[in-house]
């Protein structure tokens, strides 16, 4: 498949392409699902909220920099559309399959692959989604999306270190939770910015 420049298919796009909508789906779909899944946690809305996001990216095209990367502006798009989600529907979720099914599939380089038995990886999921959702934002931002303190200050708008906070205290909530059973809980090192 031929790679195409992003910055010109935001151009496209800002035009009223849907080709160049339908080039970016492609890029950037998978990265939008696991983010609105891991927070959610719920698959039919992660699904909704996909489509929601790149019904947005197409609305709101005039007012992107298409000299800027666009991944921020997804990440910062599914993480205030899953939040908004969430505090409508005040459900605090049990685990789910298709989040379980997700991190068992994902990039071996991520910090929850460590996990190896399903058992452990329903306990990882259940730990997570009970995290309160600030602070559930930040720890999949960073250890499923393997973004920087600095990148999530920027999705998020917040200053770094509350970023920083929210990070440490899902993460001390996330040992207190999951205890030494399962091998994810090693000491973080979280000091890049």
């Amino acid at each position: 498949m031929l790679k195409h420049n992003e910055n010109d298919l935001v151009e496209e796009l800002r035009c009223g392409s849907l080709d160049a909508l339908g080039l970016l789906y492609d890029q950037y779909q998978h990265m939008v699902y696991r983010t609105a899944i891991a927070i959610t946690g719920d698959s039919e809305a992660a699904s909704d909220l996909l489509q929601d996001v790149f019904l947005r990216l197409y609305r709101f095209a005039d007012h992107i920099d298409s000299k800027r990367p666009l991944e921020p502006w997804l990440y910062r798009m599914t993480a205030n559309l899953a939040y908004t989600w969430v505090k409508r529907n005040r459900r605090w979720f049990k685990p789910l399959e298709d989040l379980a099914d997700w991190l068992v599939s994902g990039d071996s380089s991520n910090s929850f692959s460590q996990v190896e038995s399903q058992d452990d990886w329903s306990l990882v999921q259940q730990a997570v989604l009970e995290l309160p959702l600030p602070q559930r934002i930040v720890v999949v931002l960073y250890y499923l999306d393997d973004l920087s303190i600095q990148e999530i200050s920027e999705i998020l708008d917040v200053p770094i270190g509350t970023v920083k906070s929210r990070l440490h205290y899902g993460r001390h909530t996330l040992k207190k939770n999951l205890g030494l059973q399962i091998g994810l809980v090693h000491d973080f090192n979280y000091e890049q910015s």
